[in-house]
């Protein structure tokens, strides 16, 4: 017997937890901190994965893509993540170099969205962060050809592992393709759940002046 999509979602709940308060009033001028500490607080209540993360772009005829990608690190320049150059979100970036992050921390009932343009970091800062990453990473990154077609599954077995003993043995082996991106954000929305859906929307706003701040309906 097939599953009823319908009656499956009906009979799932949210927010089964205790949900932390959030005071506006007492945030930091500055949306970095206040997403570093909801970051640290994430990692501290056990959220798995918490540095996962949606990723929008659209394409040169402006239609839209999504997919999830990881965190590399955010600092006053941007929210960083990395690709290859010639991967489908790469060349997106590429034809219109602007995007949307969002992260989503059930275990608080927490949603972070950054949104803004795009630029690459020089090659040698793209290498640096590859390299400091696990030897997984760097195979998955040479084996490369990332959105290109598959021929088969053998396929990618066989490239896998070449890159894997590569990587092994050359732990410093050069990626030209891996790129490194940095979102500097024009705007940032903290989104935090309430069990009886009087949820608490802040948003920070780029001005000439510094960050301004909002609060907007749920």
């Amino acid at each position: 017997m097939g599953t009823d999509l319908h009656d499956l979602l009906r009979s799932l709940r949210v927010w089964d937890v205790d949900l932390p308060a959030f005071d506006p009033a007492a945030t930091p001028a500055d949306p970095l901190a206040l997403f570093t500490a909801w970051f640290a607080e994430a990692v501290a209540a056990g959220q798995v994965e918490p540095h996962t993360m949606s990723l929008a772009t659209a394409d040169e005829a402006g239609m839209p893509d999504v997919r999830t990608v990881m965190l590399h690190g955010a600092d006053p320049s941007g929210w960083s993540f990395a690709t290859h150059a010639g991967s489908r979100k790469g060349r997106q970036l590429a034809a219109r170099p602007h995007a949307a992050l969002g992260f989503y921390w059930p275990a608080q009932g927490r949603q972070v969205r950054v949104r803004g343009p795009v630029t690459t970091a020089p090659s040698t800062e793209s290498q640096a962060d590859l390299h400091a990453r696990s030897t997984g990473a760097l195979a998955a990154a040479l084996t490369g050809r990332q959105s290109e077609a598959l021929s088969s599954l053998e396929e990618l077995r066989r490239e896998s592992q070449a890159a894997w003993d590569r990587a092994q043995h050359e732990p410093d082996a050069p990626v030209p393709s891996w790129t490194l991106y940095r979102l500097r954000p024009d705007e940032v929305e903290f989104f935090q759940g309430d069990a009886a859906r009087r949820h608490v929307r802040l948003v920070y706003r780029r001005t000439a002046q510094g960050w301004a701040k909002e609060l907007l309906w749920p």
